[in-house]
């Protein structure tokens, strides 16, 4: 599962989730623009999802794509 890459401000985490009887086994998070950095990639307290969160220099907002690899339980 992909959320595509979309605006966030700053430091928010965007978080794919996986559907009910999977969990996650993997995942990662994509930053792009100008001056962007990828901050954090990691699942979910529940590993029911990922998140990706990071940032840009000089600017309020990043684009930040996520995507799981999901089993089932």
């Amino acid at each position: 599962m992909r959320l595509p890459n979309a605006g966030v401000p700053d430091f928010q985490r965007r978080t794919v989730r996986c559907p009910p009887g999977k969990v996650a086994i993997g995942g990662g998070a994509g930053a792009q623009g100008n001056v962007a950095i990828l901050v954090g990639s990691f699942p979910t307290d529940g590993a029911d999802g990922w998140i990706g969160l990071g940032r840009r220099t000089r600017y309020s907002t990043v684009g930040i794509s996520v995507y799981v690899i999901r089993a089932y339980r």
